[in-house]
């Protein structure tokens, strides 16, 4: 219907093998001026797909934005998983072993490695 429930998107992405389109929803945090993709329940389809495309599109409505994709390491994910679990946690905190916004920085490292982050870019000239 084109509505966004408080900034979540439809992301599509390439597959990896059969290059068709495959979509899914998904929820946008904007940190420190970025645009980061966090992957709540792990490493899933979505996110092996778009390891291996690099880019993709985020749909709400009719308006699409397309971009590119580099995936942070678990050093860099700390702050943005505390900011993501600040604003998403009524909707996917479940998946994050009882971590919350308030938690140590050692337990938000802990958690890092399960949880996949994308920062997102204006897409490169192809």
């Amino acid at each position: 219907m084109g509505i966004s429930v408080w900034g979540s998107r439809i992301l599509s992405v390439r597959g990896r093998t059969s290059g068709e389109w495959r979509s899914t929803p998904v929820n946008l945090l904007t940190y420190g001026g970025d645009l980061y993709l966090v992957a709540p329940r792990g490493v899933t389809q979505w996110v092996r797909n778009l390891r291996v495309a690099r880019h993709g599109e985020l749909r709400v409505g009719r308006t699409v934005h397309a971009f590119d994709a580099t995936e942070l390491d678990d050093a860099e994910k700390v702050e943005v998983l505390r900011a993501y679990l600040r604003r998403w946690k009524l909707e996917v905190g479940v998946f994050f072993d009882g971590v919350s916004a308030t938690s140590p920085l050692a337990e938000l490292a802990r958690i890092a490695p399960r949880h996949p982050v994308f920062r997102l870019t204006p897409p490169a000239t192809r």
